[in-house]
């Protein structure tokens, strides 16, 4: 018998959230340069100019969920959309949003012209679920971001500690 309510559906996953969410707001919430991967596509005369910094995959508490941060800078004069990320580790990464205390998952996020998004503890954030084993600090692990009209970016991204810290 385990400590959560084993007859209802979705309370361990809900708990593992919640734990997550309460260890990621203990993480600054900025980026630093490491992590890297550039692409570029769209059309016309003001095409995104994507590139990655900061990625990082915060060392997870729990075997089947973690949390992923990264920043998706675009040089380009033409905004662009992040609309999904695959990796062997898991095998569904989502996109969430968080306003105040509340976590929302979304379909893409918008990468704006000439600025940047910002996935960063206690924000926008990638949940990554069922994954394939425990990761170790010190393991790179794959990410492929997709995004609506720019090449996909391919980055390794490093899992640190849950006390990570970025610099600015």
């Amino acid at each position: 018998m385990t400590a959560a309510a084993p007859g209802i559906p979705g309370v361990r996953k809900a708990a593992a959230v919640v734990l997550a969410l309460g260890l990621s707001a203990t993480l600054a919430a900025c980026s630093g340069d490491d992590g890297g991967g550039d692409g570029s596509g769209g059309k016309g005369g003001g095409d995104p100019k994507l590139s990655v910094t900061g990625a990082y995959v915060s060392q997870p508490p729990m075997t089947d969920m973690a949390a992923g941060y990264l920043t998706v800078r675009n040089a380009g004069g033409g905004a662009d959309e992040l609309t999904s990320v695959t990796t062997p580790l898991a095998s569904e990464v989502t996109l969430h949003t968080t306003k105040g205390t509340r976590m929302k998952q979304v379909s893409s996020l918008d990468v704006p012209a000439d600025n940047r998004l910002e996935l960063s503890s206690g924000g926008d954030h990638l949940m990554l679920t069922n994954l394939s084993h425990r990761p170790k600090v010190g393991e790179k692990v794959s990410f492929t971001l997709h995004f609506a009209t720019s090449a996909p970016i391919e980055i390794k991204v490093p899992v640190e500690p849950t006390t990570y810290r970025p610099k600015d």
